[in-house]
């Protein structure tokens, strides 16, 4: 998964909250392999009419080259499914904005490059109001933990351990092999100190 620290695209207001994995991927497109991509699944039922037809004024549809969103509260709540994050992705969105997030969608969202970026919600309604119903070209600077759109600018939370695997590219293995001096200065102490916590075979 190739790193990134800047990302110049397009932010687009999704203001609903409380939006859960099951509406970001519906449950019955799940069985699709992941290599056909999940793109078109994303938000579907929100996306589309009973006949299947775009709505029109769906933000997503409006705008299709948006990369960012700035979307409600409690984003990504609900199932644990990866899947979600795959969507997302898959339809070329780079980083979400929002003022909370699901714990698990927020985990697999960073494991798969996509940015969940925590604002506050003066921050959040400013960037809405910024944003109206158009698509402004905007800018993250993932070191420095700041969102600009035109003049406006506004910092975002973000763990310092997810934002270093971003920046990297890292998974959790590359994260932990960061670490691989340590843990191998700690297994050689736990055989000199504590021999008989260890598997005979192993001492």
């Amino acid at each position: 998964m190739p790193g990134w620290s800047r990302h110049d695209g397009h932010a687009i207001a999704f203001p609903l909250h409380n939006v859960d994995t099951d509406q970001l991927i519906p449950s019955r497109f799940m069985s699709t392999p992941r290599g056909q991509g999940y793109a078109r699944f994303l938000l579907h039922d929100l996306r589309k009419d009973a006949s299947g037809e775009d709505h029109p004024h769906f933000p997503l549809n409006r705008h299709r080259h948006a990369s960012i969103l700035i979307a409600g509260r409690n984003f990504g709540s609900g199932s644990s499914r990866e899947a979600a994050v795959y969507a997302l992705v898959d339809a070329g969105i780079k980083a979400v904005f929002a003022p909370s997030f699901g714990d698990i969608f927020a985990g697999n969202a960073v494991n798969n490059g996509l940015l969940p970026a925590r604002v506050s919600d003066d921050d959040f309604n400013l960037l809405i109001r910024c944003l109206g119903d158009g698509a402004e070209l905007s800018m993250i600077a993932l070191d420095r933990g700041q969102f600009s759109i035109g003049n406006v600018q506004v910092p975002f939370a973000l763990d310092p351990s997810w934002r270093k695997k971003l920046i990297n590219g890292w998974d959790d293995i590359d994260l932990t092999m960061q670490h691989l001096v340590d843990i191998e200065n700690h297994k050689t102490k736990l055989k000199q100190t504590a021999p008989w916590s260890r598997p005979a075979a192993d001492v």
